[in-house]
Formats: structure tokens, C-alpha cells, sequence
């Protein structure tokens, strides 16, 4: 049991249901969500049929609940993909938040711990090892 957080760790490594429970909350909205278009469009297929004096067909419906599936998906990739893409370009090249802000940044409170006499060489050495024994 870790005493931090009050779960227990298997091997040094929290519940699978903790460490992917964003991906399972993902699985399950996706799901669910996929699970209302195939309802609502079988009742949409199957009213249209019954205006047209046909009966409801799955080998009719399924084609066109593929059809619409890949059309929201290609739609919702693209959106994704673009904003994925256009932010880290954006990001890159200009943006505040860019590296060239972060060195500005830097700089500026490097200049700061100077001039009240703090050794900036020590603390980045200090920061190094720090971030080297955490990731060992």
C-alpha cells in the first residue's frame, strides 16, 4: 500500500485501472457514443423503410452505419491531426510559449540569482543531477 496516495503498487507500478484510466474513460465515452449512432441511426433507417412500405433490412443498414461511422471518424482525425500538427508548428515558430521565450525566461532570472550573488552554475548542476536520478 503507498502511503501517499493510498493505492497499492504492483512491481513499483500503480492499478492498470489507475495508470490507464484516462485511456479507459476514452474506451468507454467512445463506446457509448458509437453505441447511440448505430441506435439512432437504426431508428432513422428503420422509420424511412416504413415510409416507403419496406421492410428493415440489416444488409441495407449496415453498410450505411460503416458509410457514416467513417465519415465522422475521417472528419474527427482531421480535426484532430490538423490541430495536432498547425499548434506544434504554431508553437515552434513564434509563439510565447516557444523555446526562444523559455531561453529569454532563463536568461532573465539567471540575471537575477547573479546579481544577489547566487552561483547560477551550481543550481544548474544541482537541477541536472536532480532530473538525471529521477529518470534512473
Amino acid at each position: 500500500m503507498d502511503a501517499m496516495n493510498g493505492t497499492k503498487k504492483h512491481g513499483g507500478r500503480p492499478p492498470f485501472r489507475k495508470a490507464y484510466s484516462f485511456a479507459l474513460i476514452t474506451l468507454a465515452l467512445f463506446l457509448l457514443s458509437w453505441a447511440a449512432q448505430f441506435i439512432t441511426q437504426m431508428i432513422e433507417v428503420s422509420n424511412t423503410a416504413e415510409e416507403h412500405g419496406q421492410a428493415f433490412t440489416w444488409s441495407e443498414f449496415i453498410p450505411q452505419f460503416l458509410s457514416a461511422t467513417f465519415e465522422n471518424w475521417q472528419s474527427e482525425f482531421l480535426q484532430l491531426v490538423w490541430q495536432a500538427a498547425g499548434l506544434s508548428f504554431l508553437y515552434y515558430w513564434g509563439s510565447s510559449q516557444s523555446r526562444e521565450g523559455d531561453d529569454r525566461l532563463e536568461a532573465k532570472v539567471d540575471a537575477l540569482l547573479r546579481e544577489r550573488g547566487i552561483d547560477v552554475d551550481a543550481i544548474d548542476s544541482e537541477v541536472v543531477d536532480r532530473l538525471s536520478a529521477a529518470r534512473s
